[in-house]
């Protein structure tokens, strides 16, 4: 673990991210004699997996279809509703 100081952070901020980023490097930021962080690389194992929106999207459309085809002409989605909500 390198350390650095707090004043030295700001100009030599691109190199420390390069080094953290390619290096796996993890940086202790110091003020004085205190330690008051550490720059550490993300463990990409642990972060989320971006959804994929493209997917979610094609599948409503397709169970909207579905029930769509289910349905009598000129219904109204929303009289639907209020005939469900009726019958409560």
């Amino acid at each position: 673990m390198k350390t650095l100081e707090i004043h030295n952070l700001a100009e030599h901020l691109n190199e420390i991210l390069r080094m953290i980023k390619e290096e796996g490097e993890t940086i202790e930021v110091t003020d004085g004699s205190e330690v008051i962080a550490h720059l550490v690389p993300v463990d990409k194992s642990s972060q989320p997996k971006k959804p994929h929106h493209e997917s979610f999207w094609k599948r409503i459309d397709k169970y909207a279809a579905e029930l769509g085809s289910q349905l009598p002409e000129k219904v109204d989605a929303v009289e639907i509703i209020r005939d469900v909500r009726r019958e409560l």
